[in-house]
């Protein structure tokens, strides 16, 4: 294959630096066969372009399943990667996932559940759980023990009350179910419970649980309902940055190489049973961030916020702890904010106004 490192469209330092970052770890992959759902999203497509990275820099002989609903959508944009050893792929959603899909793999990484599309409550429900339970069963298969990454979300903490700023993993709030809002982290949260029972049922299947919160890095969409990439684009274009609400929630951000780093060492080393927040450590109200992006990028347009605070309301916050991650696999954040929406919005087309 000709340069395959452009053809993933992902900074060259950022996949060097994930090599670099999970190291010896790789070799836990050398000869093996990794199931990979969800291939082709936002965390997909940096999950599959440091596999491959790792796997034809360090010459694991590896082999990924990428399980995507449309994967003739993504080789449109990357056809060399529909004739390549290393991948094979399949095509379906994942809660049509055949038993013996996983076949030989001793790894996989549950990341198949669009945030992105348009979806009813119902589906994103069905899809959350009934995947889980796929998955699970496929690779349950075999008497060979197997470690499977499921990617969960912060969503199943619900909304968390005004004194809790940073959540941790104890933390034992729900989504509430009396609203259908609720029904991607109630999925998650239970998908969690499926994973609970399938390990406790079947010696050798070791699952670890990475509980996702908010990212910001390649491949972010700058066009949908994530507060970053719309700032980010509206400084690129030298608009103004508007805010629909008061600006006082608060969120953090993980840069997608930390996130990819982090994730890999979770499928290596994480305990099973064992379930992890994963995602930036310094939290910041959105109007912050609104500037934050302003300063970093140049823009040129000013920071709206439609609503005033109301006065003595405390701001909801989505911010998790990640002091568990750091005690027990030594991961911590290693690019900052305002570098992470730079290196985001170079890879959309943006060069500085200096």
């Amino acid at each position: 294959m000709s340069d395959y490192l452009s053809l993933l469209c992902l900074p060259v330092d950022d996949l060097d630096r994930v090599l670099n970052a999970v190291g010896p770890r790789w070799e836990r992959l050398r000869n093996q066969r990794l199931l990979l759902t969800g291939g082709t999203g936002f965390i997909g497509k940096w999950l599959l372009a440091t596999f491959l990275h790792a796997n034809r820099r360090l010459g694991l002989s590896a082999q990924v399943v990428v399980l995507s609903r449309r994967p003739e959508a993504f080789l449109e944009q990357f056809p060399e990667l529909g004739s390549t050893d290393d991948v094979t792929w399949l095509s379906g959603d994942v809660r049509d996932l055949a038993p013996e899909a996983a076949g030989d793999c001793n790894f996989a990484i549950h990341a198949a559940t669009d945030v992105v599309s348009a979806s009813t409550p119902a589906d994103i429900l069905d899809s959350c759980i009934a995947g889980t339970h796929r998955v699970l069963d496929s690779m349950a298969r075999g008497s060979a023990a197997r470690r499977v990454l499921l990617l969960s979300s912060g969503a199943v903490y619900g909304r968390t009350p005004p004194e809790i700023l940073a959540i941790p993993e104890e933390w034992s709030g729900a989504p509430d179910t009396l609203t259908p809002a609720s029904a991607y982290g109630e999925g998650k949260r239970i998908s969690e419970l499926v994973c609970a029972i399938a390990a406790s049922a079947r010696p050798g299947l070791e699952i670890s649980i990475a509980r996702c919160f908010a990212f910001v890095g390649p491949h972010l969409s700058l066009d949908k309902h994530f507060a970053i990439g719309n700032f980010i684009s509206a400084a690129m274009r030298g608009e103004d940055i508007r805010i629909q609400g008061d600006g006082t929630p608060l969120r953090s951000y993980l840069y997608t190489a930390d996130l990819a780093h982090w994730l890999w060492v979770m499928l290596f080393d994480a305990p099973g049973g064992r379930a992890y927040n994963v995602g930036g450590a310094e939290g910041l109200s959105i109007g912050e961030l609104a500037h934050r992006v302003n300063s970093a990028l140049g823009g040129i347009g000013e920071v709206r916020i439609a609503q005033t605070p109301r006065p003595g309301t405390a701001p909801q916050a989505y911010v998790p702890s990640v002091d568990r991650i750091a005690a027990e696999l030594g991961l911590v954040p290693t690019v900052g904010l305002d570098d992470a929406i730079l290196r985001t919005a170079r890879w959309a087309g943006y060069t500085s106004r200096d």
